[in-house]
């Protein structure tokens, strides 16, 4: 059966073109290609080595922070209950259970302004206990309180305020799954010491009812966040928004590199442009991505003031990345670039993977990544003012706008500036070669010339020795009548014509060759010289990286404008 591969691809076997595995250019070649190998093998590694290393260390020990989570308690009540749930937290404060931080009622007069409190994030959620909590419940336990017992209301104990926008993922597991151990413990404090009021027995179906469910933790979510798709607000979308915009600049960058703009247009015109069509992207763009966020929301209540809201800060935060990422591409070396991607991507997912609180301290230089601010934003936006953290996340967001589109506007008059040193230099290496073409064929004809002349003054002096004695003969035999025996040296003539022939299209050849070998090494040397040149001032030309267009309209040849 025949080998499908050579059938597709017959020049790939080939081997005319093959260098020898002893060949000294391959010797060359092999070496440089290992070393590339192995240096960019080393590079790559220790770059993702402490990308993981950055994120893990982000996740590192979460449970021994959440010490960090401040939770305010308030007892309106007063009394057992209260006792019960300092006895509580007793038995479970450490490293890895959230702080509880008693404030007097006077601090917070009533339940609303506990609400309010963490409405403002000044505690990651409020617990207290209602006012006469105590004496209900130790009114429903007497024995011959039946009716008590009966109109005992289990939920009017004791509740929790919290907003599970805020990291939902975290802030689940964190807070309100340790507010509801607390106050299950509490019950068994309760149940167990000296919480029960004096009360020694308990009878009645009622009264034992109370006793086994005293209370039902009631909670007050600000804004309840439950729906699946919540695990990758801070997460996935961040990453594709940031490689949206990338896609986007490589397309944008291999228009200007296919039409040659840089070099043929005014730098404020192509300012301009860049401008409109990087927000008319990421205006659409933004659009999609909260389009697709409401679509799949569930029963997530949110309205369409939240919607617009929300769609405007992602419109920030796409083209103030779009902004960045230009400005990597100009200043960054192109082998660099896409190692400064990854790393730009991950310091920004890392910023809004977990609160700030359940992270090492190192990791508060997050506040300095639009991802986090934007996520900031979106949480205040999504919990109708309930993260009012917009006094420095916006402020950052505009800076790095501010800031990166000054650096991307610079950058394109560098570009233009390279560029136009670029064209000057293409059309000073073709005018090199035709110089060289032009000075070749000269000294070729002059070659040629001088040939002809040397031939023509040879001729000269064999005609002027034919006037010599040897002419008589040959007037002579010219006299001479022909006769039969003259046949013979005609016919000797002939093949030395023929062999004279031979001799000068073999002289032609190698004359056509020795030309064609003369021609290919100055067209070398030349070719060599502007590529060492290039190579010397390419490290100042970026152009950013370019990607082919799936859809082309015309090669960029003519003349146009913007």
């Amino acid at each position: 059966m025949r080998n499908p591969a050579r059938t597709l691809y017959p020049k790939s076997y080939d081997t005319t073109r093959r260098l020898g595995f002893n060949d000294p250019g391959r010797k060359k070649t092999r070496r440089a290609f290992f070393m590339g190998l192995g240096s960019n093998f080393l590079y790559l590694q220790l770059l993702f080595l402490g990308l993981f290393c950055y994120v893990f260390g982000a996740l590192f020990q979460q449970n021994g922070h959440i010490h960090n989570l401040g939770v305010v308690f308030v007892d309106y009540d007063g009394g057992a209950i209260g006792n019960a749930v300092r006895g509580a937290y007793a038995s479970l404060e450490s490293d890895t259970f959230i702080t509880l931080v008693e404030r007097p009622p006077s601090d917070f007069q009533t339940p609303a302004d506990v609400a309010d409190a963490v409405c403002k994030t000044r505690f990651w959620a409020g617990f207290y206990v209602a006012e006469g909590a105590s004496d209900r419940l130790h009114d429903a336990l007497q024995p011959d309180n039946a009716a008590a017992s009966l109109a005992y209301d289990s939920t009017r104990v004791m509740s929790y305020v919290w907003n599970e926008a805020l990291y939902p993922t975290a802030i689940d597991s964190a807070v309100s799954a340790n507010i509801q151990l607390l106050a299950t413990t509490a019950r068994v404090a309760y149940s167990t010491g000296n919480g029960t009021g004096g009360v020694s027995s308990v009878s009645g179906p009622a009264a034992l009812s109370v006793f086994a469910n005293p209370w039902q933790l009631q909670s007050l979510d600000i804004q309840p966040t439950s729906q699946g798709s919540r695990a990758i607000y801070n997460t996935i979308v961040i990453i594709l928004i940031l490689i949206q915009e990338f896609f986007y600049l490589g397309t944008i960058n291999g228009l200007y590199a296919q039409f040659k703009l840089y070099a043929r247009i005014d730098p404020y015109r192509i300012i301009a442009v860049r401008v409109v069509a990087s927000l008319a992207y990421t205006f659409i763009g933004s659009l999609c991505v909260i389009g697709t966020i409401f679509a799949f929301r569930a029963n997530w209540d949110i309205d369409g003031s939240q919607f617009v809201l929300s769609w405007i800060a992602l419109w920030l935060f796409a083209h103030v990345n779009f902004l960045t990422l230009d400005v990597f591409t100009i200043w960054v070396p192109p082998a660099f670039v896409p190692m400064v991607l990854i790393s730009w991507i991950i310091l920004n997912i890392t910023s809004t993977l977990l609160p700030f609180d359940l992270s090492p301290a190192f990791y508060r230089l997050g506040y300095a990544m639009p991802a986090h601010e934007v996520y900031q934003v979106l949480i205040d936006v999504w919990s109708r003012g309930c993260n009012p953290q917009l006094h420095y996340a916006l402020p950052v967001l505009f800076a790095w706008e501010v800031a990166s589109l000054a650096l991307s506007t610079l950058g394109v008059f560098r570009r233009c500036h390279f560029a136009t040193i670029g064209a000057e230099r293409e059309a000073h290496e073709f005018k090199e070669r035709l110089d060289a073409a032009v000075a070749f064929q000269l000294a070729l004809e002059r070659k040629v010339e001088k040939k002809k002349s040397d031939r023509a003054r040879r001729q000269g002096s064999v005609a002027t020795a034919a006037t010599g004695p040897e002419s008589i003969i040959a007037v002579g035999t010219a006299d001479r009548p022909v006769t039969e025996g003259d046949d013979e040296p005609e016919e000797k003539k002939q093949p030395e014509t023929e062999g004279g022939q031979d001799a000068t299209s073999s002289t032609t050849s190698d004359e056509e060759s020795e030309v064609h070998d003369e021609l290919a090494e100055i067209i070398h040397r030349i070719n060599t010289r502007q590529q060492r040149e290039t190579e010397r001032a390419g490290g100042a030309a970026n152009f950013g990286p370019s990607f082919n267009l799936p859809f082309s309209h015309g090669d960029g040849d003519d003349d146009g404008a913007q």
